[in-house]
C-alpha cells in the first residue's frame, strides 16, 4: 500500500469510528475506536505507517493546541490560573518524581533514568480524549476550562522533563540548575515566540491587503498556516513549540477582537478549521492504534524470552500497576490542590464532602493520556554513546501504550456515572454577560437605523418606512418591548423565535430545491439562494 493510499485509509477510518460509535448499544469512546480501527489497518491488512515522532509534531501538534489556545474561554483561563499551572507544572514535576521512583521499583532492571523518561512521558494529558469521553455526560464548564488549560500546558512541562531523563540515562549526567534554567528558557522563549509570530503576521496580512487587496481565500490559508510559523520559530530557538503554538492560538484570539475578518471569511474559516480539527484528532489516534501490534509483539518476545508465559501476564499487570499508579498520584495531587484553591470553603457539612470527594475523583480520572505519549516515548534512542541497546527501551514504549489505553478504558467506564452524580453550583455569569451582550448590541443597532434612514434620502419614503419598521422591530422585540419582560422570559421567546425560523429556513430550503429539481430555476440559481439560507440558518445553530 503506497503512502497516499495509506493517508486515504486512515482518513476513511476517521470517518468511520464516527459511525460506528453511534451503532454501538454501549457507551464506547471515540479513540478508542479509532485505536482499535488503526490496529486493524496494521495487525490484520498487514499495512501501517511508521511514525516519526518529529514529522508528527510537527504536523499535527501545532494546529491543534493553536486551536486549542484560540476557542479556549479566555476569563476562565486567567481566572484559575493558579490552579491550573499547579496542575500543569507542580503535577507533571510530582509525577515524574513519584512514577519515576515507583516504576524503578516495580521494574529494577530499567535504569532511573530510563524509569523518569517514561514518568515524564506519560505527565500529559489528552483534552480529546476527555472530550469525547465526556460527550454524553459533559463535565462542568468550569472543570473542563480547567482540563483544558492543563493540558495545553502540561505538554511542554512533560517534553522537558523527558527530554532532560533521556540526556541522563544516555550521558549518566544531571545538571539541576542547567535544569531549571533550560526550563525557565523554554517557556518564556516559546510564549513570546507565539505571540510575536501572531502579531506580525496579522500587521503584515492587513498592510498588504490595505495596499494591494488579497484573494477571498489568503486569510483563511494565512491562518493555518500560523500556527506552524510559530511552533518553527519557538523550535529554532531551542524554546517549547508546543508552547508557542498555544501562545500564538491565545494571541490569535485578541487578534480577533479587532473585528477586521468579514462575516463570510469567519464562517468558511469555523469551518475549514472543525474539518481540520476532526480529521487530525482522528488520525492521531488511528496511528496510535498502528503502533500497538507492533509494540505488544516485541514486548511480548521480550517477556516470552524471559519467563514464558509468565513472563507476558507479569507485562500486562505492569502496564495495568504503572496506570493505578498514576492515577493515585493524580489524586493526591488534585485533593491537596484543590483544598488550597477551588474547594477552600467555610462549609464543613456532609454533603460538601461528599462533592469535594467526588470532584477530585473526577479531575483524577479525566487525566488521560493520548497520542503526544505515544510519540514522545519513540524518541527514546536505540543505543547507548558506546553502542549497547538502551536498556528497558522496548518494555517503556509497551507501558505507555498501556498506560494510555488503560487511561481511556478506566475513564470511559467510571466518568460517566460519575458525572451524572455530581452537582455543582451554576455559574449565572454566562447567562448574564449574554443578556447584556444582547441588550446593548440591539440599542446600537437601532442608533445605526436611525442614522442610517437620515442618509439613505434617495429611497421611497413609503418603502424606507417599511424597511425600517421590520427592521427596528427586531431589535425591540429583543430589548422587551421597553424592558417589560425579564431575561429568562426573553430567553425563551428569543429560543420560541429560533424553532419558527429554523421550521421556515427549512421550508424555504424545500422549496427552492424542488425548484431546481423540476428545472424551473438553474443550478447556480439554486446554489446562491441556498447558500443564503444556510448562513442565516447557521446563526441560528
Amino acid at each position: 500500500m503506497g503512502s497516499v493510499e495509506l493517508v486515504l485509509a486512515m482518513l476513511l477510518a476517521v470517518i468511520a469510528s464516527g459511525y460506528v460509535v453511534r451503532m454501538l448499544p454501549f457507551p464506547l469512546p471515540l479513540p478508542l475506536v479509532q485505536i482499535a480501527l488503526g490496529a486493524v489497518i496494521e495487525g490484520v491488512f498487514g499495512h501501517g505507517v511508521t511514525l516519526e515522532p518529529d514529522i508528527f509534531f510537527l504536523l499535527f501538534l501545532p494546529p491543534l493546541l493553536f486551536l486549542d489556545g484560540w476557542r479556549i474561554p479566555k476569563v476562565g483561563l486567567f481566572r484559575d490560573k493558579g490552579t491550573i499551572i499547579e496542575l500543569a507544572f507542580g503535577l507533571v514535576v510530582f509525577t515524574v518524581l513519584g512514577a519515576g521512583f515507583f516504576i524503578h521499583w516495580l521494574v529494577p532492571g530499567m535504569p532511573l533514568p530510563v524509569a523518569f523518561a517514561l514518568a515524564a512521558i506519560v505527565a500529559p494529558t489528552d483534552p480529546v480524549a476527555v472530550s469525547s469521553i465526556a460527550s454524553r455526560v459533559p463535565i462542568p464548564p468550569r472543570l473542563m476550562h480547567i482540563l483544558e488549560g492543563e493540558a495545553l500546558l502540561n505538554d511542554a512541562s512533560g517534553l522537558v522533563c523527558f527530554r532532560f531523563a533521556v540526556t541522563a540515562a544516555v550521558t549518566g549526567h544531571f545538571s539541576l540548575a542547567s535544569a531549571a534554567t533550560t526550563f525557565v528558557w523554554v517557556v518564556l522563549a516559546g510564549l513570546a515566540c507565539g505571540v510575536a509570530v501572531t502579531l506580525g503576521i496579522s500587521a503584515a496580512q492587513r498592510y498588504l491587503s490595505r495596499k494591494v487587496g488579497e484573494e477571498s481565500g489568503s486569510p483563511i490559508l494565512i491562518n493555518l498556516l500560523t500556527p506552524f510559523g510559530a511552533y518553527l520559530a519557538a523550535e529554532h530557538l531551542n524554546a517549547s513549540g508546543i508552547l508557542g503554538a498555544v501562545a500564538a492560538g491565545v494571541t490569535m484570539s485578541y487578534v480577533e477582537l479587532s473585528g477586521r475578518a468579514g462575516a463570510s471569511t469567519r464562517v468558511r474559516r469555523a469551518a475549514v478549521w472543525d474539518a481540520v480539527q476532526f480529521s487530525f484528532n482522528g488520525v492521531m489516534f488511528v496511528l496510535l492504534g498502528e503502533q500497538l501490534p507492533d509494540i505488544i509483539s516485541r514486548a511480548a518476545d521480550a517477556a516470552e524470552a524471559a519467563g514464558g508465559e509468565k513472563g507476558v501476564l507479569r507485562l500486562l499487570l505492569l502496564a495495568l500497576a504503572v496506570s493505578l499508579g498514576l492515577t493515585v498520584l493524580r489524586f493526591v495531587w488534585v485533593w491537596v490542590s484543590l483544598r488550597l484553591t477551588l474547594l477552600r470553603t467555610g462549609r464543613q457539612d456532609q454533603q460538601t464532602k461528599v462533592t469535594r470527594f467526588k470532584l477530585v475523583l473526577v479531575t483524577s480520572l479525566a487525566g488521560v493520556r493520548g497520542a503526544i505519549t505515544m510519540a514522545g516515548i519513540l524518541t527514546l534512542p536505540l543505543f547507548m554513546p558506546g553502542g549497547a541497546p538502551l536498556p528497558g527501551r522496548h518494555l517503556a514504549i509497551f507501558l505507555a501504550a498501556g498506560v494510555i489505553l488503560v487511561s481511556l478504558v478506566l475513564a470511559s467506564i467510571a466518568l460517566p456515572p460519575l458525572l451524572r452524580s455530581l452537582t455543582l453550583p451554576e455559574e449565572p455569569a454566562g447567562a448574564a454577560q449574554e443578556d447584556l451582550a444582547r441588550h446593548e448590541a440591539a440599542v446600537a443597532a437601532l442608533k445605526a437605523v436611525e442614522q442610517a434612514s437620515h442618509e439613505q434620502l434617495h429611497v421611497d419614503p413609503e418603502i424606507q418606512a417599511s424597511a425600517i419598521e421590520r427592521v427596528m422591530g427586531i431589535y425591540r422585540h429583543r430589548l422587551g418591548s421597553g424592558d417589560t419582560l425579564d431575561p429568562a422570559r426573553l430567553r425563551m421567546a428569543d429560543e420560541a423565535e429560533r424553532n419558527f425560523r429554523l421550521a421556515a429556513l427549512a421550508a424555504e430550503r424545500e422549496a427552492i430545491l424542488g425548484l431546481a429539481r423540476h428545472e424551473r430555476i438553474s443550478d447556480e440559481t439554486a446554489r446562491k439562494l441556498l447558500r443564503e439560507i444556510d448562513l442565516v440558518e447557521a446563526r441560528y445553530r
